[in-house]
Protein backbone atom coordinates (compact mmCIF):
# COMPACT_ATOMS: atom_id res chain seq x y z
CA UNK A 1 0.00 0.00 0.00
CA UNK A 2 1.16 3.84 -0.79
CA UNK A 3 0.84 6.99 -1.76
CA UNK A 4 2.00 9.18 -4.80
CA UNK A 5 1.73 12.87 -3.53
CA UNK A 6 1.04 14.85 -6.66
CA UNK A 7 -0.33 12.30 -8.65
CA UNK A 8 -4.26 12.99 -9.06
CA UNK A 9 -4.67 10.87 -12.42
CA UNK A 10 -2.40 7.50 -14.02
CA UNK A 11 -1.72 4.55 -13.48
CA UNK A 12 1.10 2.69 -11.23
CA UNK A 13 2.85 -0.25 -12.51
CA UNK A 14 3.97 -3.33 -10.39
CA UNK A 15 7.17 -4.33 -12.21
CA UNK A 16 10.02 -6.96 -11.88
CA UNK A 17 12.72 -8.80 -13.59
CA UNK A 18 12.23 -11.78 -15.66
CA UNK A 19 14.73 -12.89 -18.17
CA UNK A 20 16.97 -9.45 -17.61
CA UNK A 21 13.98 -7.22 -18.78
CA UNK A 22 11.43 -5.49 -16.68
CA UNK A 23 7.85 -7.09 -17.08
CA UNK A 24 4.54 -5.03 -15.61
CA UNK A 25 2.67 -7.55 -13.14
CA UNK A 26 0.33 -5.85 -11.73
CA UNK A 27 -1.57 -2.20 -12.09
CA UNK A 28 -3.41 -0.13 -10.40
CA UNK A 29 -5.64 3.29 -11.60
CA UNK A 30 -5.54 6.54 -9.74
CA UNK A 31 -7.97 8.54 -10.08
CA UNK A 32 -8.46 11.30 -7.84
CA UNK A 33 -6.98 9.46 -4.43
CA UNK A 34 -3.21 9.09 -5.04
CA UNK A 35 -3.40 6.37 -2.47
CA UNK A 36 -2.60 2.63 -3.65
CA UNK A 37 -2.90 -0.82 -3.28
CA UNK A 38 -1.19 -3.85 -4.67
CA UNK A 39 -2.20 -7.66 -3.85
CA UNK A 40 0.76 -10.39 -5.39
CA UNK A 41 1.66 -13.59 -4.19
CA UNK A 42 5.37 -14.30 -4.43
CA UNK A 43 7.24 -17.57 -4.13
CA UNK A 44 10.15 -15.75 -2.86
CA UNK A 45 11.45 -12.45 -1.42
CA UNK A 46 13.02 -10.54 -4.54
CA UNK A 47 13.10 -6.62 -5.63
CA UNK A 48 10.13 -5.22 -7.40
CA UNK A 49 9.60 -1.63 -9.03
CA UNK A 50 6.74 1.04 -8.63
CA UNK A 51 6.48 3.07 -11.68
CA UNK A 52 4.27 5.61 -12.81
CA UNK A 53 2.37 6.44 -16.01
CA UNK A 54 0.42 9.66 -15.99
CA UNK A 55 -2.74 10.42 -17.74
CA UNK A 56 -1.34 11.65 -20.94
CA UNK A 57 0.59 8.11 -21.20
CA UNK A 58 4.03 9.78 -20.27
CA UNK A 59 5.87 7.16 -18.25
CA UNK A 60 7.81 9.18 -15.13
CA UNK A 61 11.53 8.54 -15.62
CA UNK A 62 12.05 6.91 -11.75
CA UNK A 63 11.24 3.82 -10.99
CA UNK A 64 11.20 2.99 -6.93
CA UNK A 65 12.84 -0.52 -6.48
CA UNK A 66 11.53 -2.14 -3.29
CA UNK A 67 12.18 -5.83 -1.63
CA UNK A 68 8.99 -7.34 -1.72
CA UNK A 69 8.64 -10.03 0.62
CA UNK A 70 5.86 -11.40 2.54
CA UNK A 71 3.35 -9.14 4.75
CA UNK A 72 2.41 -5.47 4.01
CA UNK A 73 5.02 -3.07 2.88
CA UNK A 74 4.08 0.65 2.32
CA UNK A 75 5.53 2.73 0.46
CA UNK A 76 4.97 6.91 0.43
CA UNK A 77 6.65 9.33 -1.75
CA UNK A 78 6.02 12.27 -4.29
CA UNK A 79 5.38 12.71 -7.80
CA UNK A 80 8.27 15.28 -8.34
CA UNK A 81 10.62 13.05 -6.57
CA UNK A 82 9.28 9.91 -7.13
CA UNK A 83 12.67 7.59 -5.98
CA UNK A 84 14.52 10.39 -3.96
CA UNK A 85 11.66 10.71 -1.60
CA UNK A 86 10.30 7.27 -1.61
CA UNK A 87 9.95 5.67 2.15
CA UNK A 88 9.44 2.24 2.24
CA UNK A 89 8.49 0.46 5.37
CA UNK A 90 7.55 -2.88 6.19
CA UNK A 91 10.09 -5.76 4.10
CA UNK A 92 13.05 -6.17 6.60
CA UNK A 93 15.44 -7.13 3.52
CA UNK A 94 14.65 -3.17 2.45
CA UNK A 95 15.81 -2.16 5.78
CA UNK A 96 19.10 -4.14 5.46
CA UNK A 97 19.77 -3.09 1.60
CA UNK A 98 19.14 0.47 3.28
CA UNK A 99 21.93 -0.12 5.12
CA UNK A 100 24.00 -1.38 2.76
CA UNK A 101 23.31 1.45 0.52
CA UNK A 102 24.52 4.08 3.23
CA UNK A 103 27.57 2.55 3.36
CA UNK A 104 27.86 2.56 -0.84
CA UNK A 105 26.93 6.21 -0.82
CA UNK A 106 30.07 6.60 1.06
CA UNK A 107 32.51 4.83 -1.28
CA UNK A 108 30.30 7.14 -3.77
CA UNK A 109 31.37 10.24 -2.50
CA UNK A 110 34.94 9.79 -2.25
CA UNK A 111 34.52 8.56 -6.33
CA UNK A 112 33.56 11.92 -7.26
CA UNK A 113 36.03 13.48 -5.29
CA UNK A 114 38.78 11.57 -7.40
CA UNK A 115 37.77 12.03 -10.34
CA UNK A 116 37.57 15.71 -9.40
CA UNK A 117 40.72 15.78 -8.81
CA UNK A 118 42.37 13.72 -11.50
CA UNK A 119 39.79 15.98 -14.02
CA UNK A 120 42.12 19.09 -12.68
CA UNK A 121 45.62 17.04 -12.36
CA UNK A 122 45.00 16.25 -16.78
CA UNK A 123 44.06 19.60 -17.04
CA UNK A 124 47.02 21.11 -15.36
CA UNK A 125 48.99 18.71 -16.70
CA UNK A 126 50.48 16.60 -13.94
CA UNK A 127 51.29 13.30 -15.09
CA UNK A 128 52.76 11.70 -11.65
CA UNK A 129 49.50 13.24 -9.43
CA UNK A 130 46.96 11.56 -12.48
CA UNK A 131 49.04 8.15 -11.12
CA UNK A 132 48.35 8.55 -7.95
CA UNK A 133 45.21 9.37 -8.25
CA UNK A 134 44.52 6.35 -10.38
CA UNK A 135 46.32 3.94 -7.84
CA UNK A 136 44.03 5.71 -5.19
CA UNK A 137 40.89 4.68 -7.41
CA UNK A 138 41.76 1.32 -7.87
CA UNK A 139 42.22 0.90 -4.09
CA UNK A 140 38.73 2.56 -3.24
CA UNK A 141 37.50 0.15 -5.97
CA UNK A 142 39.04 -3.02 -3.95
CA UNK A 143 37.60 -1.73 -0.69
CA UNK A 144 34.15 -0.74 -2.00
CA UNK A 145 34.09 -4.75 -3.28
CA UNK A 146 35.47 -6.14 -0.16
CA UNK A 147 32.90 -4.14 1.98
CA UNK A 148 30.09 -5.99 -0.50
CA UNK A 149 31.08 -9.37 -0.03
CA UNK A 150 31.80 -8.81 3.88
CA UNK A 151 28.13 -7.27 4.41
CA UNK A 152 26.46 -10.08 2.54
CA UNK A 153 28.45 -12.38 4.65
CA UNK A 154 27.16 -10.61 7.52
CA UNK A 155 23.80 -10.69 7.32
CA UNK A 156 23.52 -14.68 5.67
CA UNK A 157 19.74 -15.13 6.97
CA UNK A 158 18.59 -12.53 4.45
CA UNK A 159 17.87 -13.27 0.78
CA UNK A 160 20.10 -9.37 -0.03
CA UNK A 161 23.20 -11.54 0.45
CA UNK A 162 23.00 -13.12 -2.16
CA UNK A 163 21.09 -10.50 -4.36
CA UNK A 164 23.96 -7.88 -3.89
CA UNK A 165 26.39 -10.89 -4.86
CA UNK A 166 24.49 -10.82 -8.56
CA UNK A 167 23.83 -7.29 -8.71
CA UNK A 168 26.82 -5.77 -7.18
CA UNK A 169 29.93 -7.98 -7.75
CA UNK A 170 28.58 -10.95 -10.21
CA UNK A 171 31.66 -10.60 -12.45
CA UNK A 172 33.86 -11.35 -9.25
CA UNK A 173 36.38 -14.42 -8.72
CA UNK A 174 33.82 -17.07 -8.51
CA UNK A 175 36.01 -18.23 -5.02
CA UNK A 176 34.18 -14.97 -3.20
CA UNK A 177 30.57 -15.82 -4.81
CA UNK A 178 30.82 -19.31 -3.34
CA UNK A 179 31.93 -17.77 -0.02
CA UNK A 180 29.49 -16.37 0.83
CA UNK A 181 26.93 -18.83 -0.61
CA UNK A 182 28.57 -21.34 2.05
CA UNK A 183 27.89 -18.74 4.83
CA UNK A 184 23.66 -18.58 3.77
CA UNK A 185 21.45 -20.19 5.94
CA UNK A 186 19.51 -23.24 4.32
CA UNK A 187 16.37 -20.97 3.73
CA UNK A 188 18.41 -18.30 1.93
CA UNK A 189 20.17 -20.97 0.00
CA UNK A 190 16.61 -21.86 -0.94
CA UNK A 191 15.56 -18.74 -1.97
CA UNK A 192 15.31 -17.23 -6.00
CA UNK A 193 18.65 -15.12 -5.69
CA UNK A 194 19.88 -17.89 -3.38
CA UNK A 195 19.44 -20.60 -6.07
CA UNK A 196 20.71 -18.13 -8.89
CA UNK A 197 24.03 -17.85 -7.31
CA UNK A 198 24.60 -21.30 -6.95
CA UNK A 199 24.02 -21.88 -10.79
CA UNK A 200 25.92 -18.55 -11.16
CA UNK A 201 28.84 -20.39 -9.06
CA UNK A 202 28.13 -23.45 -11.21
CA UNK A 203 28.27 -21.74 -14.58
CA UNK A 204 31.10 -20.27 -14.10
CA UNK A 205 33.25 -23.72 -12.73
CA UNK A 206 31.86 -25.13 -16.07
CA UNK A 207 33.21 -22.43 -17.70
CA UNK A 208 37.10 -22.90 -16.49
CA UNK A 209 37.00 -26.93 -17.02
Amino acid sequence: TGNVDGLKKGTLLLQKLEDTLLVSVDTVLVNGDSNFEFSKEIESPEVYYLYVRLKDGTLIDERIPFFAEPGEISIKTSLKNLAVKAQIEGSKNQDVLNDYKKLLNRYSSRELDQIESSFNALREGNDSLVAAIENQRKSLATSKFLMTVNFAINHPEYEVAPYLMLSEVYNTNTKYLDTVYQSLTPKIKDSKYGNALESLIKSNRSVKN
